[in-house]
Parts: C-alpha cells; sequence; structure tokens
C-alpha cells in the first residue's frame, strides 16, 4: 500500500520525476476562470442614457454641428481611453474639449504646449524648503480628471514622453515616488496639422497611445451661421463654463458609465469581425486587399482591435443596448484607425489618405 504524502519542501520537478507505484495522477492545474459580470438591466441602461442625454444637451449650448466629434469625445470617456483632436485653426477644437470636461463635476486643467514646456512643467516637481530642510513635492497640472494638451505637437519630444507615460501608466513619478493619476482620467489633445515650423511630429507608437483621432472638417453655410446666432445671443466669444446651467455629472456617474460599459456583452462574431478589420490594414484577414502594401507601410496594432470592441461597448450603451452590433464598430472604425495606418511615401504623393484606406477595409471585410 502506497503512502501519499505532502512535502512542500520538495520541488516540484523532483516529485514528477520520481514514479509512485499505485499514486493516482495529479489533476492538472487548471486557471481560475472570473466570473462573468451581471447583466445590465434596464434601469441601469436607461440612467446611462439619461447621463450622455444630459451631456449632449451641454454639447448644443456650446458647439453648433460638429455631431461625430461630440460623439467621439463622449465615447472615448465610457470607453475610458484617450482621444486626439486634429484641425486646422478656427474650428472649436479647444471648446469641444472644455465642454466635455467641463460636463463633468471633475477636476479640469488645460495646458499650452510650446517647445520650451519642460516634463517637469507638466507632471511636477520636488521643492527644497529652506524653513524644514526638506523637499516638499509639487504636483503638475497632468493630475486632473480632464487634460486638455492644447497644441500637443508644439511640445519637445521629452515632454510628448511625459504625457503619454502618464496616459498608458496611469501614474506620475516624481522624485522617485509614484503618484497615481486621479480616477477618471482622460487626455484631451488637439494639434494643428498645417503649421509645421517650431512642432514635432508625434512618432508612431505615440500616437498608438490614443484611443481614437477625431478629425474637424469646415461647418457648412447654415451651421456657421447658428454658430453666429449663439455668440450674438450670448455676447461674448470667449467660453465660459459658469455661464451655463450648471447640469453636470459627477465623477460616480463616469464611474458608473465606463463600468456600465465593460458589462455590455460582445459575442464572438463581433470580436472576429474587429480582428478581421484590424488584420486587413496589415495586409491579412480573410480578404486581403491587393496592392495594399504598395499603400500601407504599416498596418493597425492589436491596441485597434481592443479600441474597436471597447467603442462598440460604448456606442452599445449609449445606444441604449446591452449588446454590441457590428454598427457599433464600424461607427468608430474611422477614428480608431486612421492613426494606425501608416501610408507609404508613394501614396502620401499620390494623395491618397488613411481613411480611403479604411474605406477599403470596410467595404472587403464581410460583416457578421
Amino acid at each position: 500500500m502506497a503512502l501519499f504524502t505532502s512535502k512542500p519542501s520538495m520541488p516540484s520537478q523532483l516529485a514528477n520525476a520520481i514514479p509512485m507505484t499505485g499514486a493516482m495522477p495529479a489533476a492538472p492545474m487548471r486557471t481560475p476562470v472570473p466570473a462573468p459580470s451581471a447583466a445590465l438591466t434596464q434601469d441601469d441602461l436607461r440612467r446611462a442614457r439619461q447621463l450622455t442625454d444630459r451631456i449632449r444637451a451641454r454639447f448644443a449650448q456650446t458647439l453648433v454641428g460638429q455631431s461625430d466629434l461630440r460623439e467621439a469625445l463622449i465615447a472615448t470617456m465610457v470607453a475610458g481611453g484617450h482621444i486626439l483632436i486634429e484641425s486646422v485653426p478656427g474650428l472649436a477644437k479647444t471648446t469641444a474639449a472644455q465642454t466635455l470636461a467641463t460636463s463633468v463635476s471633475g477636476t479640469f486643467r488645460r495646458v499650452q504646449c510650446t517647445p520650451d514646456l519642460m516634463p517637469s512643467d507638466l507632471v511636477g516637481t520636488q521643492v527644497f524648503d529652506f524653513s524644514t530642510q526638506r523637499f516638499s513635492t509639487q504636483i503638475g497640472p497632468i493630475h486632473a480628471n480632464f487634460v486638455l494638451l492644447d497644441e500637443i505637437n508644439r511640445s519637445n519630444a521629452k515632454t510628448q514622453s511625459a504625457m503619454l507615460e502618464a496616459m498608458a501608466e496611469g501614474a506620475t513619478t516624481i522624485g522617485g515616488e509614484r503618484i497615481e493619476l486621479p480616477k477618471p482620467f482622460m487626455v484631451i489633445a488637439t494639434e494643428n496639422p498645417i503649421e509645421e515650423e517650431g512642432t514635432f511630429n508625434l512618432p508612431e507608437a505615440q500616437m498608438d497611445r490614443f484611443m481614437m483621432k477625431a478629425v474637424m472638417t469646415y461647418p457648412k453655410a447654415d451651421e456657421e451661421t447658428s454658430m453666429l446666432a449663439m455668440l450674438t445671443r450670448r455676447g461674448t466669444d470667449m467660453f465660459d463654463p459658469k455661464s451655463l446651467p450648471s447640469d453636470t455629472i459627477t465623477i460616480q456617474d463616469v464611474e458608473f458609465l465606463r463600468k456600465s460599459a465593460r458589462r455590455v456583452h460582445v459575442s464572438e462574431a463581433i470580436m472576429r469581425y474587429a480582428v478581421d478589420l484590424v488584420a486587413t490594414s496589415r495586409g491579412a484577414g480573410n480578404k486581403p486587399l491587393k496592392g495594399l502594401s504598395s499603400t500601407v507601410r504599416l498596418g493597425a496594432s492589436p491596441r485597434a482591435s481592443i479600441a474597436l470592441i471597447r467603442s462598440g461597448q460604448a456606442n452599445a450603451l449609449l445606444a441604449g443596448r446591452d449588446y454590441v452590433i457590428p454598427e457599433d464598430v464600424k461607427m468608430m472604425v474611422h477614428e480608431v484607425l486612421r492613426h494606425r495606418v501608416i501610408l507609404t511615401f508613394e501614396a502620401l504623393a499620390d494623395g491618397v489618405t488613411s481613411d480611403q484606406v479604411i474605406d477599403r477595409i470596410v467595404e472587403t471585410v464581410h460583416v457578421p
């Protein structure tokens, strides 16, 4: 009769090497599977719809048109990501970012990026106090719930790295001390694509940290007329959040929206659809695009697949559904992929845009 003993000091490799006559084989170790999150109730969906309607109502008081940008900003906030806004001057990039930030009763900081902006100006630094003979930590403006980095491409490479490190880690390091950023934390960055003097383009690897990239276009004639009428009624061209009704949502409401979005059901077919979209941008996928290598130098990374699913969950929640449909993924496919699809020099010389490539990808990939 074999004796079954357990000796913690015996290495697992040695125990597996010694045959035990009559001993039952050890059961294989299984990774515990987390329990599925509870399904969203109708009350949850109703509350989420009410909260987002209040944000949209605030946008209606400050911004005319630009509905795509508004929905991209809200979806990015709900999905827990960061967004980059690109447009020529004068299209209310800063106003749109401030509207979203001030619609939540959290902390908001605006940083005007310049070439001489240093990482310590953004993150914070340690200051020596002669009265106590000790260093005291002074945190920078990035320690806020919503941070607007205006004209991010005007800051130097070292400062850009500090910004994007905070976005990726959710914390900063000052004097060897790790300081967590407040939650929720969202970066809204803007850039001007037409000015090159005194600017530093964001590298592709750093651009990938942004969940979405929104591109603003010129308003239509009737929208521009409505904008002038709104400014005339308001009596000022400056954006003053205090002049708006105080119908804001709380930080707890934002956390509720984010947690609810993660509970939205995503079927395997939707996941495969998102993966196929991203794989097609790399020249793979179920139906590879012919001649893509002459147009695309580098396709989207797996972060794009994650962003498509997270934005799809957010869009479904904003639409009052507890499950994702293909249209939820397609709604933000340009915003998710346009800064991740890197074109060749030949394509850029021929005037090809990343949006045109994404249109071909969406038309090619089969919709479940």
